[in-house]
């Protein structure tokens, strides 16, 4: 395992292998939100890409302490890289700063895209390089790109889970799109509060999603305002969308593994 530090991670990763890969954050050090999850997805994918060779978890966990033993910072961003060819992992790492404040009281406006990813259950690098690509032509104001497919249903992010709560029904898509681990807490803890539908939203209904929000680990739950030119409800984070990250918080606070 070689430990690979750059500028940004996703800068790292187009100079590494093509393969699986995971990202992960740290909460106080060395606390992260479903490390076994992640692993176990880390090793799916790998199977997914058809790669040859078993990951060493054990191995793989005392990497990882090394390399935020020797950061000593309170949160960094880690991505673990499972190259298809060659029987090595490598792990890269960044200091992360948490979003704004302001990303979550107000919310962030995404766009649509149309880019797709070969193999969407498995978390593929070759997906890196285009997304990054296409992200980098868009209006800076625009905090995430939302995935929709020919039939004109939002998948997900390129790099996050994407929902919208219509007349009262939480719906997320649930076929074709890469689960995050953020996500099946989310899922979990939103169970408890209204019923859930494992049905994309459509571009054209936008005008009746009354709150949306996107996940993911470096995320958590962020409120989502405005999808290209359509206002999302009021134009402010909804209720539901709070609920649900102060909800995802205390997880963590209580089930965070340490590494």
């Amino acid at each position: 395992m070689i430990d690979q530090t750059g500028p940004t991670l996703d800068a790292v990763s187009l100079y590494l292998p093509n393969g699986a890969y995971t990202t992960l954050r740290t909460y106080d050090t060395d606390r992260i939100s479903g490390l076994s999850a992640h692993l176990q997805r880390l090793i799916e994918s790998s199977a997914l890409l058809q790669r040859p060779y078993p990951i060493d978890l054990g191995a793989l966990r005392s990497a990882l302490r090394d390399v935020i033993a020797r950061e000593r910072l309170l949160t960094v961003r880690l991505r673990i890289t499972v190259p298809l060819d060659v029987d090595q992992i490598f792990i890269s790492v960044e200091p992360f700063e948490v979003y704004p404040a302001e990303f979550y009281q107000r919310g962030v406006r995404c766009a649509t895209t149309r880019l797709s990813r070969h193999t969407p259950q498995a978390k593929s690098t070759d997906f890196i390089a285009s997304s990054r690509e296409t992200k980098a032509a868009i209006d800076p104001g625009i905090h995430e790109l939302l995935i929709v497919n020919r039939a004109g249903e939002i998948l997900e992010g390129i790099s996050s889970n994407f929902y919208g709560v219509v007349d009262g029904v939480l719906r997320t898509a649930g076929n074709d799109v890469l689960e995050g681990i953020t996500r099946r807490i989310v899922l979990q803890e939103a169970a408890a509060v209204l019923p859930i539908e494992y049905q994309p939203v459509k571009v054209a209904e936008l005008n009746r999603v009354a709150e949306a929000f996107i996940t993911s680990s470096s995320r958590e739950v962020m409120p989502v305002i405005q999808i290209d030119d359509q206002l999302i409800g009021t134009g402010q984070p909804g209720p539901i969308t709070q609920m649900l990250l102060e909800k995802y918080r205390a997880y963590l606070e209580l089930k965070a593994e340490t590494v």
